[in-house]
Parts: C-alpha cells; structure tokens; sequence
C-alpha cells in the first residue's frame, strides 16, 4: 500500500512526473537504436559473434553494457563505454595536469569545460575503438563472408561514421536524462543496457534446468534465485556502508554572525568501498591482456579463461590494489582536514590539520582493506558459481560490475526521488496549496 500511495505522490507532482516521463522515453529511443544492425552486414549471420558473447569474460561484459548491441553489430555497438573510458582518463589526468587542476577549483564554468574536453577524447576514443570493432567482427569474430553485403571500404566508412555518431548520440540522451530526467544519465543507460540481458539470460539458466536431466530442476532455480536476492543484500550493504567520524564544530557562521554552538557535533561519512566500481574496470583491462596475447606467449595460456582460478586469483589481487589506489587519489584527506579546521571543525581528541589528515587516512586505509576484499569476492563470485553449473550469462548477474551498477543507480535514482517528495512536503508544509497548485498543472 506504501509502494502504491508513493507513486500516488509522484504522479501528483508535475515536474517530477514529466522528469520520469522524460527519462524513461530518453531510455525507450537508446534501446530502440540499440535493435538497428549496421548498414551492410546481415543480421541473420551474427551467431558466431553471439556464441563469443554468451562464453563469459571481457566479449560477455561489453554485450552485457551495451544491452547485446555489441552482439547485433548494431549501430549502438560501442554503446556509451567510449564515453566512460574518456572519463576515467580525465579523472586521473585531473591529478597530475595543472590546467585540469584548475578547472576543477572553477566551479561551474571549469565543469563545463572539463565536460567538453570529456566530449572531444570521447570521440577520439571512438576513432580508436571503431576500427578495432569492426576488424573484430570480420576476422576474429567468425562471421561468414556472406554476412557482410556490400564492398570492404565501403562498409568501414559507414560503419565507422555510424559507430561515432551512436557513441556520440548515446552521450547526448545520457546528459539530457542528467539535466532534465531523473538519475545520473550515462548509469541509467548502462543500467538498462543490463537490465535488458535479464530475462534472455534466466530463462537461459531455466531451460539449462528443466531440460538437462540431474540439473536440479525448478528446485535449483528457487534456490539460485535465493541466492541472488542474498548477494544483492551484501550488494547494497557494500554500496551504502560508511564509517562515521564524529566531528565537533566550536563555532558555526549563520546569517554572516559567528556564533558559538556548544555541543553542536557532525560526522564525517567514509564509505566502505569509496572506489565504487572503478577497480573493477581497471582490472579488467589489465586481464585483458593475457587474453589478446594468450595465442603468441604460451605460458599465458592459463590466464585465457575467465573462469579459471589462476585468472580470478590475479583478478582478486588487482581489484585490492586498485581499491586503494583509486580511494587514495580521489579521497584527499589532507585537504579534507583543511576544509575541516577552516570551518571551525575537528575530530574530538585530534589536533586540527596534518594530525586529523592522517587520522583519516589511518581510518580510510581500515575500512578500505575489508571494502576491497568484499568487492574481490563480489567480484568473482560469477566464475564462483559458473564451476556449480550456472549459465555464464546468469551468472554475470551474480556479482561484478553488473550488480554493484544496477544497485548503485538504483539507489541514486530512489534517493532523488525521495528527495522530490520531501521538498514538496515541506513546501505543503510552509506554504499550503503549493502541493495542490502543482498537481493541479
């Protein structure tokens, strides 16, 4: 009943209403785009390229990401990875170039600008990624010869033209969704490139079941499907777990007066795993060098199967490290310390300053060791219950990327939408008839 009279409340606000009106049709056009082969190429010939995707590893990732575009040859093929990848880069040059550096002290106009040059190397990326893509797909990928229906440079011109401008339309929608939707636009978009995998993938694993004797039937799916409602719970305990530092405040600014605020106390929130899914991604393209080298060094052989033990174990390690490489370079603790004695605060029992920045930092390099084991094993928890049977394209469900962006984005999106609810129940409160002014729109 809860549930119902919520979204009771959201149809009777306008301009949530429109925002989600707005997004999900954003969303509806992507995934349209998604279905739209590329021009040359015969849709009926893509089986080989499906079976590479259906095996599991970094193919099965990118499809999954890009809601199986990448398997239909689509136009939506790159999907919206150029993009993140030109955001990594920009995040991690914004420590060491000094122009980034000042952009990012700009405020509003040093966002903008840091947006547009996201824009440009996102295109650039593409550049590079198109051709790789369409290589793939003529000599790895195992397509016949008939499925491709007009001449070689013809179909690398269109392609690559087409390929940019789906990355570059892709963009568009997700910052559209972002400025006038609900949600952050590029997770949402990924999100539903998941999402839409789903019942393609369970009812994969159902028929894996119910058709192979001494699989375990229905009985085996009730209990999988438990299992997954289990890892999702540890999900969203790993997305939402913070430790709280106690912060006291001797004195406050209110109204342009410095007043003193005996007792007034705050905490400082240090999330549990503050690196999210990032050293997810960097591991992944670490491993994925032993799989495009794995034909001409022997001795990486083993590191070919992203199912195997010797692969996870160095995958495992990888996300550790990068968990704290990651959490150290975009949590600055020293600056936060200094923000923190600039607005009269401090830790109860610690000096202000260079004592408080390392008190931080002892406490962020605590709760991170036990963040990144737990993301270690969320991580490799798909290969984990390949070895019981599971269907690799279910599987990808159980941890990873996958789940910890499906959980975060949902409760992004939850929370903003909570956020519209409450201020339109404080200005009923403050000024009656608002609420009933809106809805009445």
């Amino acid at each position: 009943m809860n549930f119902i009279k919520t979204l009771r409340d959201i149809w009777k606000i306008e301009e949530l209403k429109n925002k989600i009106l707005l997004t999900i049709g954003l969303i509806a056009v992507y995934r349209f785009m998604a279905q739209i082969p590329l021009p040359g190429i015969d849709p009926t010939q893509l089986t080989a390229l499906k079976e590479q995707t259906d095996g599991g590893g970094l193919l099965a990732l990118l499809n999954v990401f890009t809601g199986g575009a990448f398997a239909r040859a689509s136009v939506m093929a790159l999907g919206i990875m150029p993009y993140i990848s030109a955001s990594i880069v920009v995040q991690l040059m914004g420590i060491a170039v000094p122009y980034l550096q000042k952009l990012q002290k700009d405020g509003e106009s040093g966002r903008k600008k840091i947006t547009q040059i996201t824009r440009w190397l996102t295109i650039a990326i593409t550049m590079l990624q198109g051709p790789a893509y369409i290589a793939a797909i003529q000599n790895t990928f195992g397509l016949p010869p008939e499925a491709f229906l007009v001449a070689n440079s013809t179909f690398w011109i269109s392609s690559m033209v087409l390929l940019t401008a789906g990355t570059i339309f892709a963009m568009w929608l997700g910052e559209r969704i972002t400025d006038k939707g609900v949600g952050n636009g590029i997770s949402l978009l990924i999100t539903v490139g998941i999402i839409a995998n789903f019942p393609a993938s369970f009812l994969q694993e159902l028929n894996s079941k119910t058709t192979n004797a001494g699989a375990g039937g229905i009985m085996m799916i009730l209990i999988e499907i438990i299992i997954w409602f289990v890892v999702i719970l540890l999900t969203v305990f790993l997305v939402t777990a913070v430790r709280k530092i106690a912060v006291q405040y001797a004195r406050r600014t209110v109204a342009g007066n410095i007043q003193n605020v005996a007792g007034s106390r705050d905490y400082i929130p240090l999330k549990l795993n503050a690196a999210g899914v990032m050293p997810i991604i960097f591991a992944q393209a670490i491993m994925f060098l032993p799989l495009a080298l794995g034909n001409k060094f022997p001795a990486l052989v083993s590191l070919t199967n992203p199912n195997g033990w010797q692969y996870n174990a160095i995958f495992a390690f990888l996300i550790i490290i990068f968990s704290f490489f990651y959490t150290a370079i975009t949590i600055p603790t020293n600056k936060m310390a200094d923000d923190l004695k600039k607005s009269g605060g401090f830790i109860p029992g610690i000096r202000p300053g260079k004592d408080t920045g390392d008190r931080l930092d002892t406490v962020l390099s605590r709760i991170t060791f036990p963040g990144s084991l737990f993301l270690a094993g969320l991580s490799i928890l798909p290969a984990i219950v390949v070895q019981f049977g599971v269907q690799p394209a279910w599987s990808l469900f159980y941890g990873g990327t996958s789940l910890i962006i499906m959980v975060g984005v949902a409760i992004d999106t939850i929370q903003q939408i909570n956020s519209y609810l409450l201020n339109s129940h404080y200005d009923g409160l403050m000024k009656p008839g608002t609420s009933n002014r809106k809805s009445s729109k």
